[in-house]
């Protein structure tokens, strides 16, 4: 782990995707209390950040392949101090097919979210959830990974927006065994080590997996992005409290239909 880094003086949106990337890209953390946001920050620039760095990242050859839902559910918004959803981008290289978590990850916690991987496109505002559920090819277990660029997981809901919502990794485990709209009757336990940790239930995110892809594909619409496509994975925000993982633990989550999925760091 690199030295936290504090920044002085302002920053214009440019600059501070900047410097999220060169952390991310050498394992630095920064100090938000010492950040000096753009002017009018707000959730508006928080995104452009966001945009500016997603730039930088395709610039490196990686590949947008779905989104991540943040703080849909009353535990982590409740966790983090942050009172509203937010969303970032997952990356091709973000997937972790064997379950094991990257050696890079310098402070990294885990989540247990319900994922959807879309059948075909989807975008609007106002989608039923009828609508949704026809657009949605698959229903999975999964995790989640974050691992903020923010010494300590202290930040602003725009400072966690601005780096992807501390998108870092995700397992993406069996199909859940029920339909789209169903799968918010689903409970979860999380294990570590096996001793279980926390348990949920499914409609913790947003009250229906299935509103989290709604509020997401309005949220795209108001700032006139595109929508969803076809073949691409959203995961609905974490169902319980994030769990820090430890070197050499694994982390597991067991659905009520039997699916299960975990990750392990080295």
């Amino acid at each position: 782990m690199s030295a936290v880094q504090g920044e002085a003086g302002p920053v214009t949106i440019q600059e501070l995707a900047a410097r999220l990337h060169t952390a991310h890209t050498g394992g630095a953390l920064l100090d938000a209390a010492s950040m000096s946001a753009p002017a009018a920050w707000d959730m508006e620039v928080a995104y452009a950040v966001q945009d500016e760095l997603t730039a930088l990242r395709l610039a490196q050859g990686r590949t947008v392949c779905g989104y991540k839902l943040g703080y849909t559910s009353k535990a982590m918004r409740e966790q983090m101090g942050v009172t509203a959803p937010n969303y970032g981008p997952l990356y091709d290289d973000m997937f972790l097919p064997d379950g094991a978590a990257s050696d890079t990850f310098v402070q990294p916690r885990v989540e247990p979210e319900v994922a959807v991987v879309l059948g075909r496109d989807l975008a609007g505002h106002d989608l039923q959830l009828h609508e949704i559920a026809a657009a949605v090819g698959s229903v999975h277990a999964s995790l989640e990974v974050v691992d903020s660029v923010w010494d300590g997981y202290r930040f602003t809901a725009e400072l966690n927006t601005a780096d992807g919502s501390s998108a870092a990794g995700v397992v993406l485990g069996p199909e859940l065994g029920v339909s789209a709209l169903d799968c918010h009757r689903l409970s979860v336990a999380v294990g570590i080590g096996g001793e279980i940790a926390a348990t949920a239930s499914a409609a913790a995110a947003s009250g229906h997996p299935l509103l989290s892809v709604r509020w997401l594909c309005a949220a795209l619409a108001a700032r006139g992005l595109p929508g969803l496509l076809a073949g691409q994975t959203v995961i609905t925000g974490g169902l319980t409290a994030a769990l820090p993982l430890a070197r050499g633990s694994r982390i597991s989550a067991n659905f009520s239909t039997g699916a299960s999925v975990s990750v392990a760091r080295p």
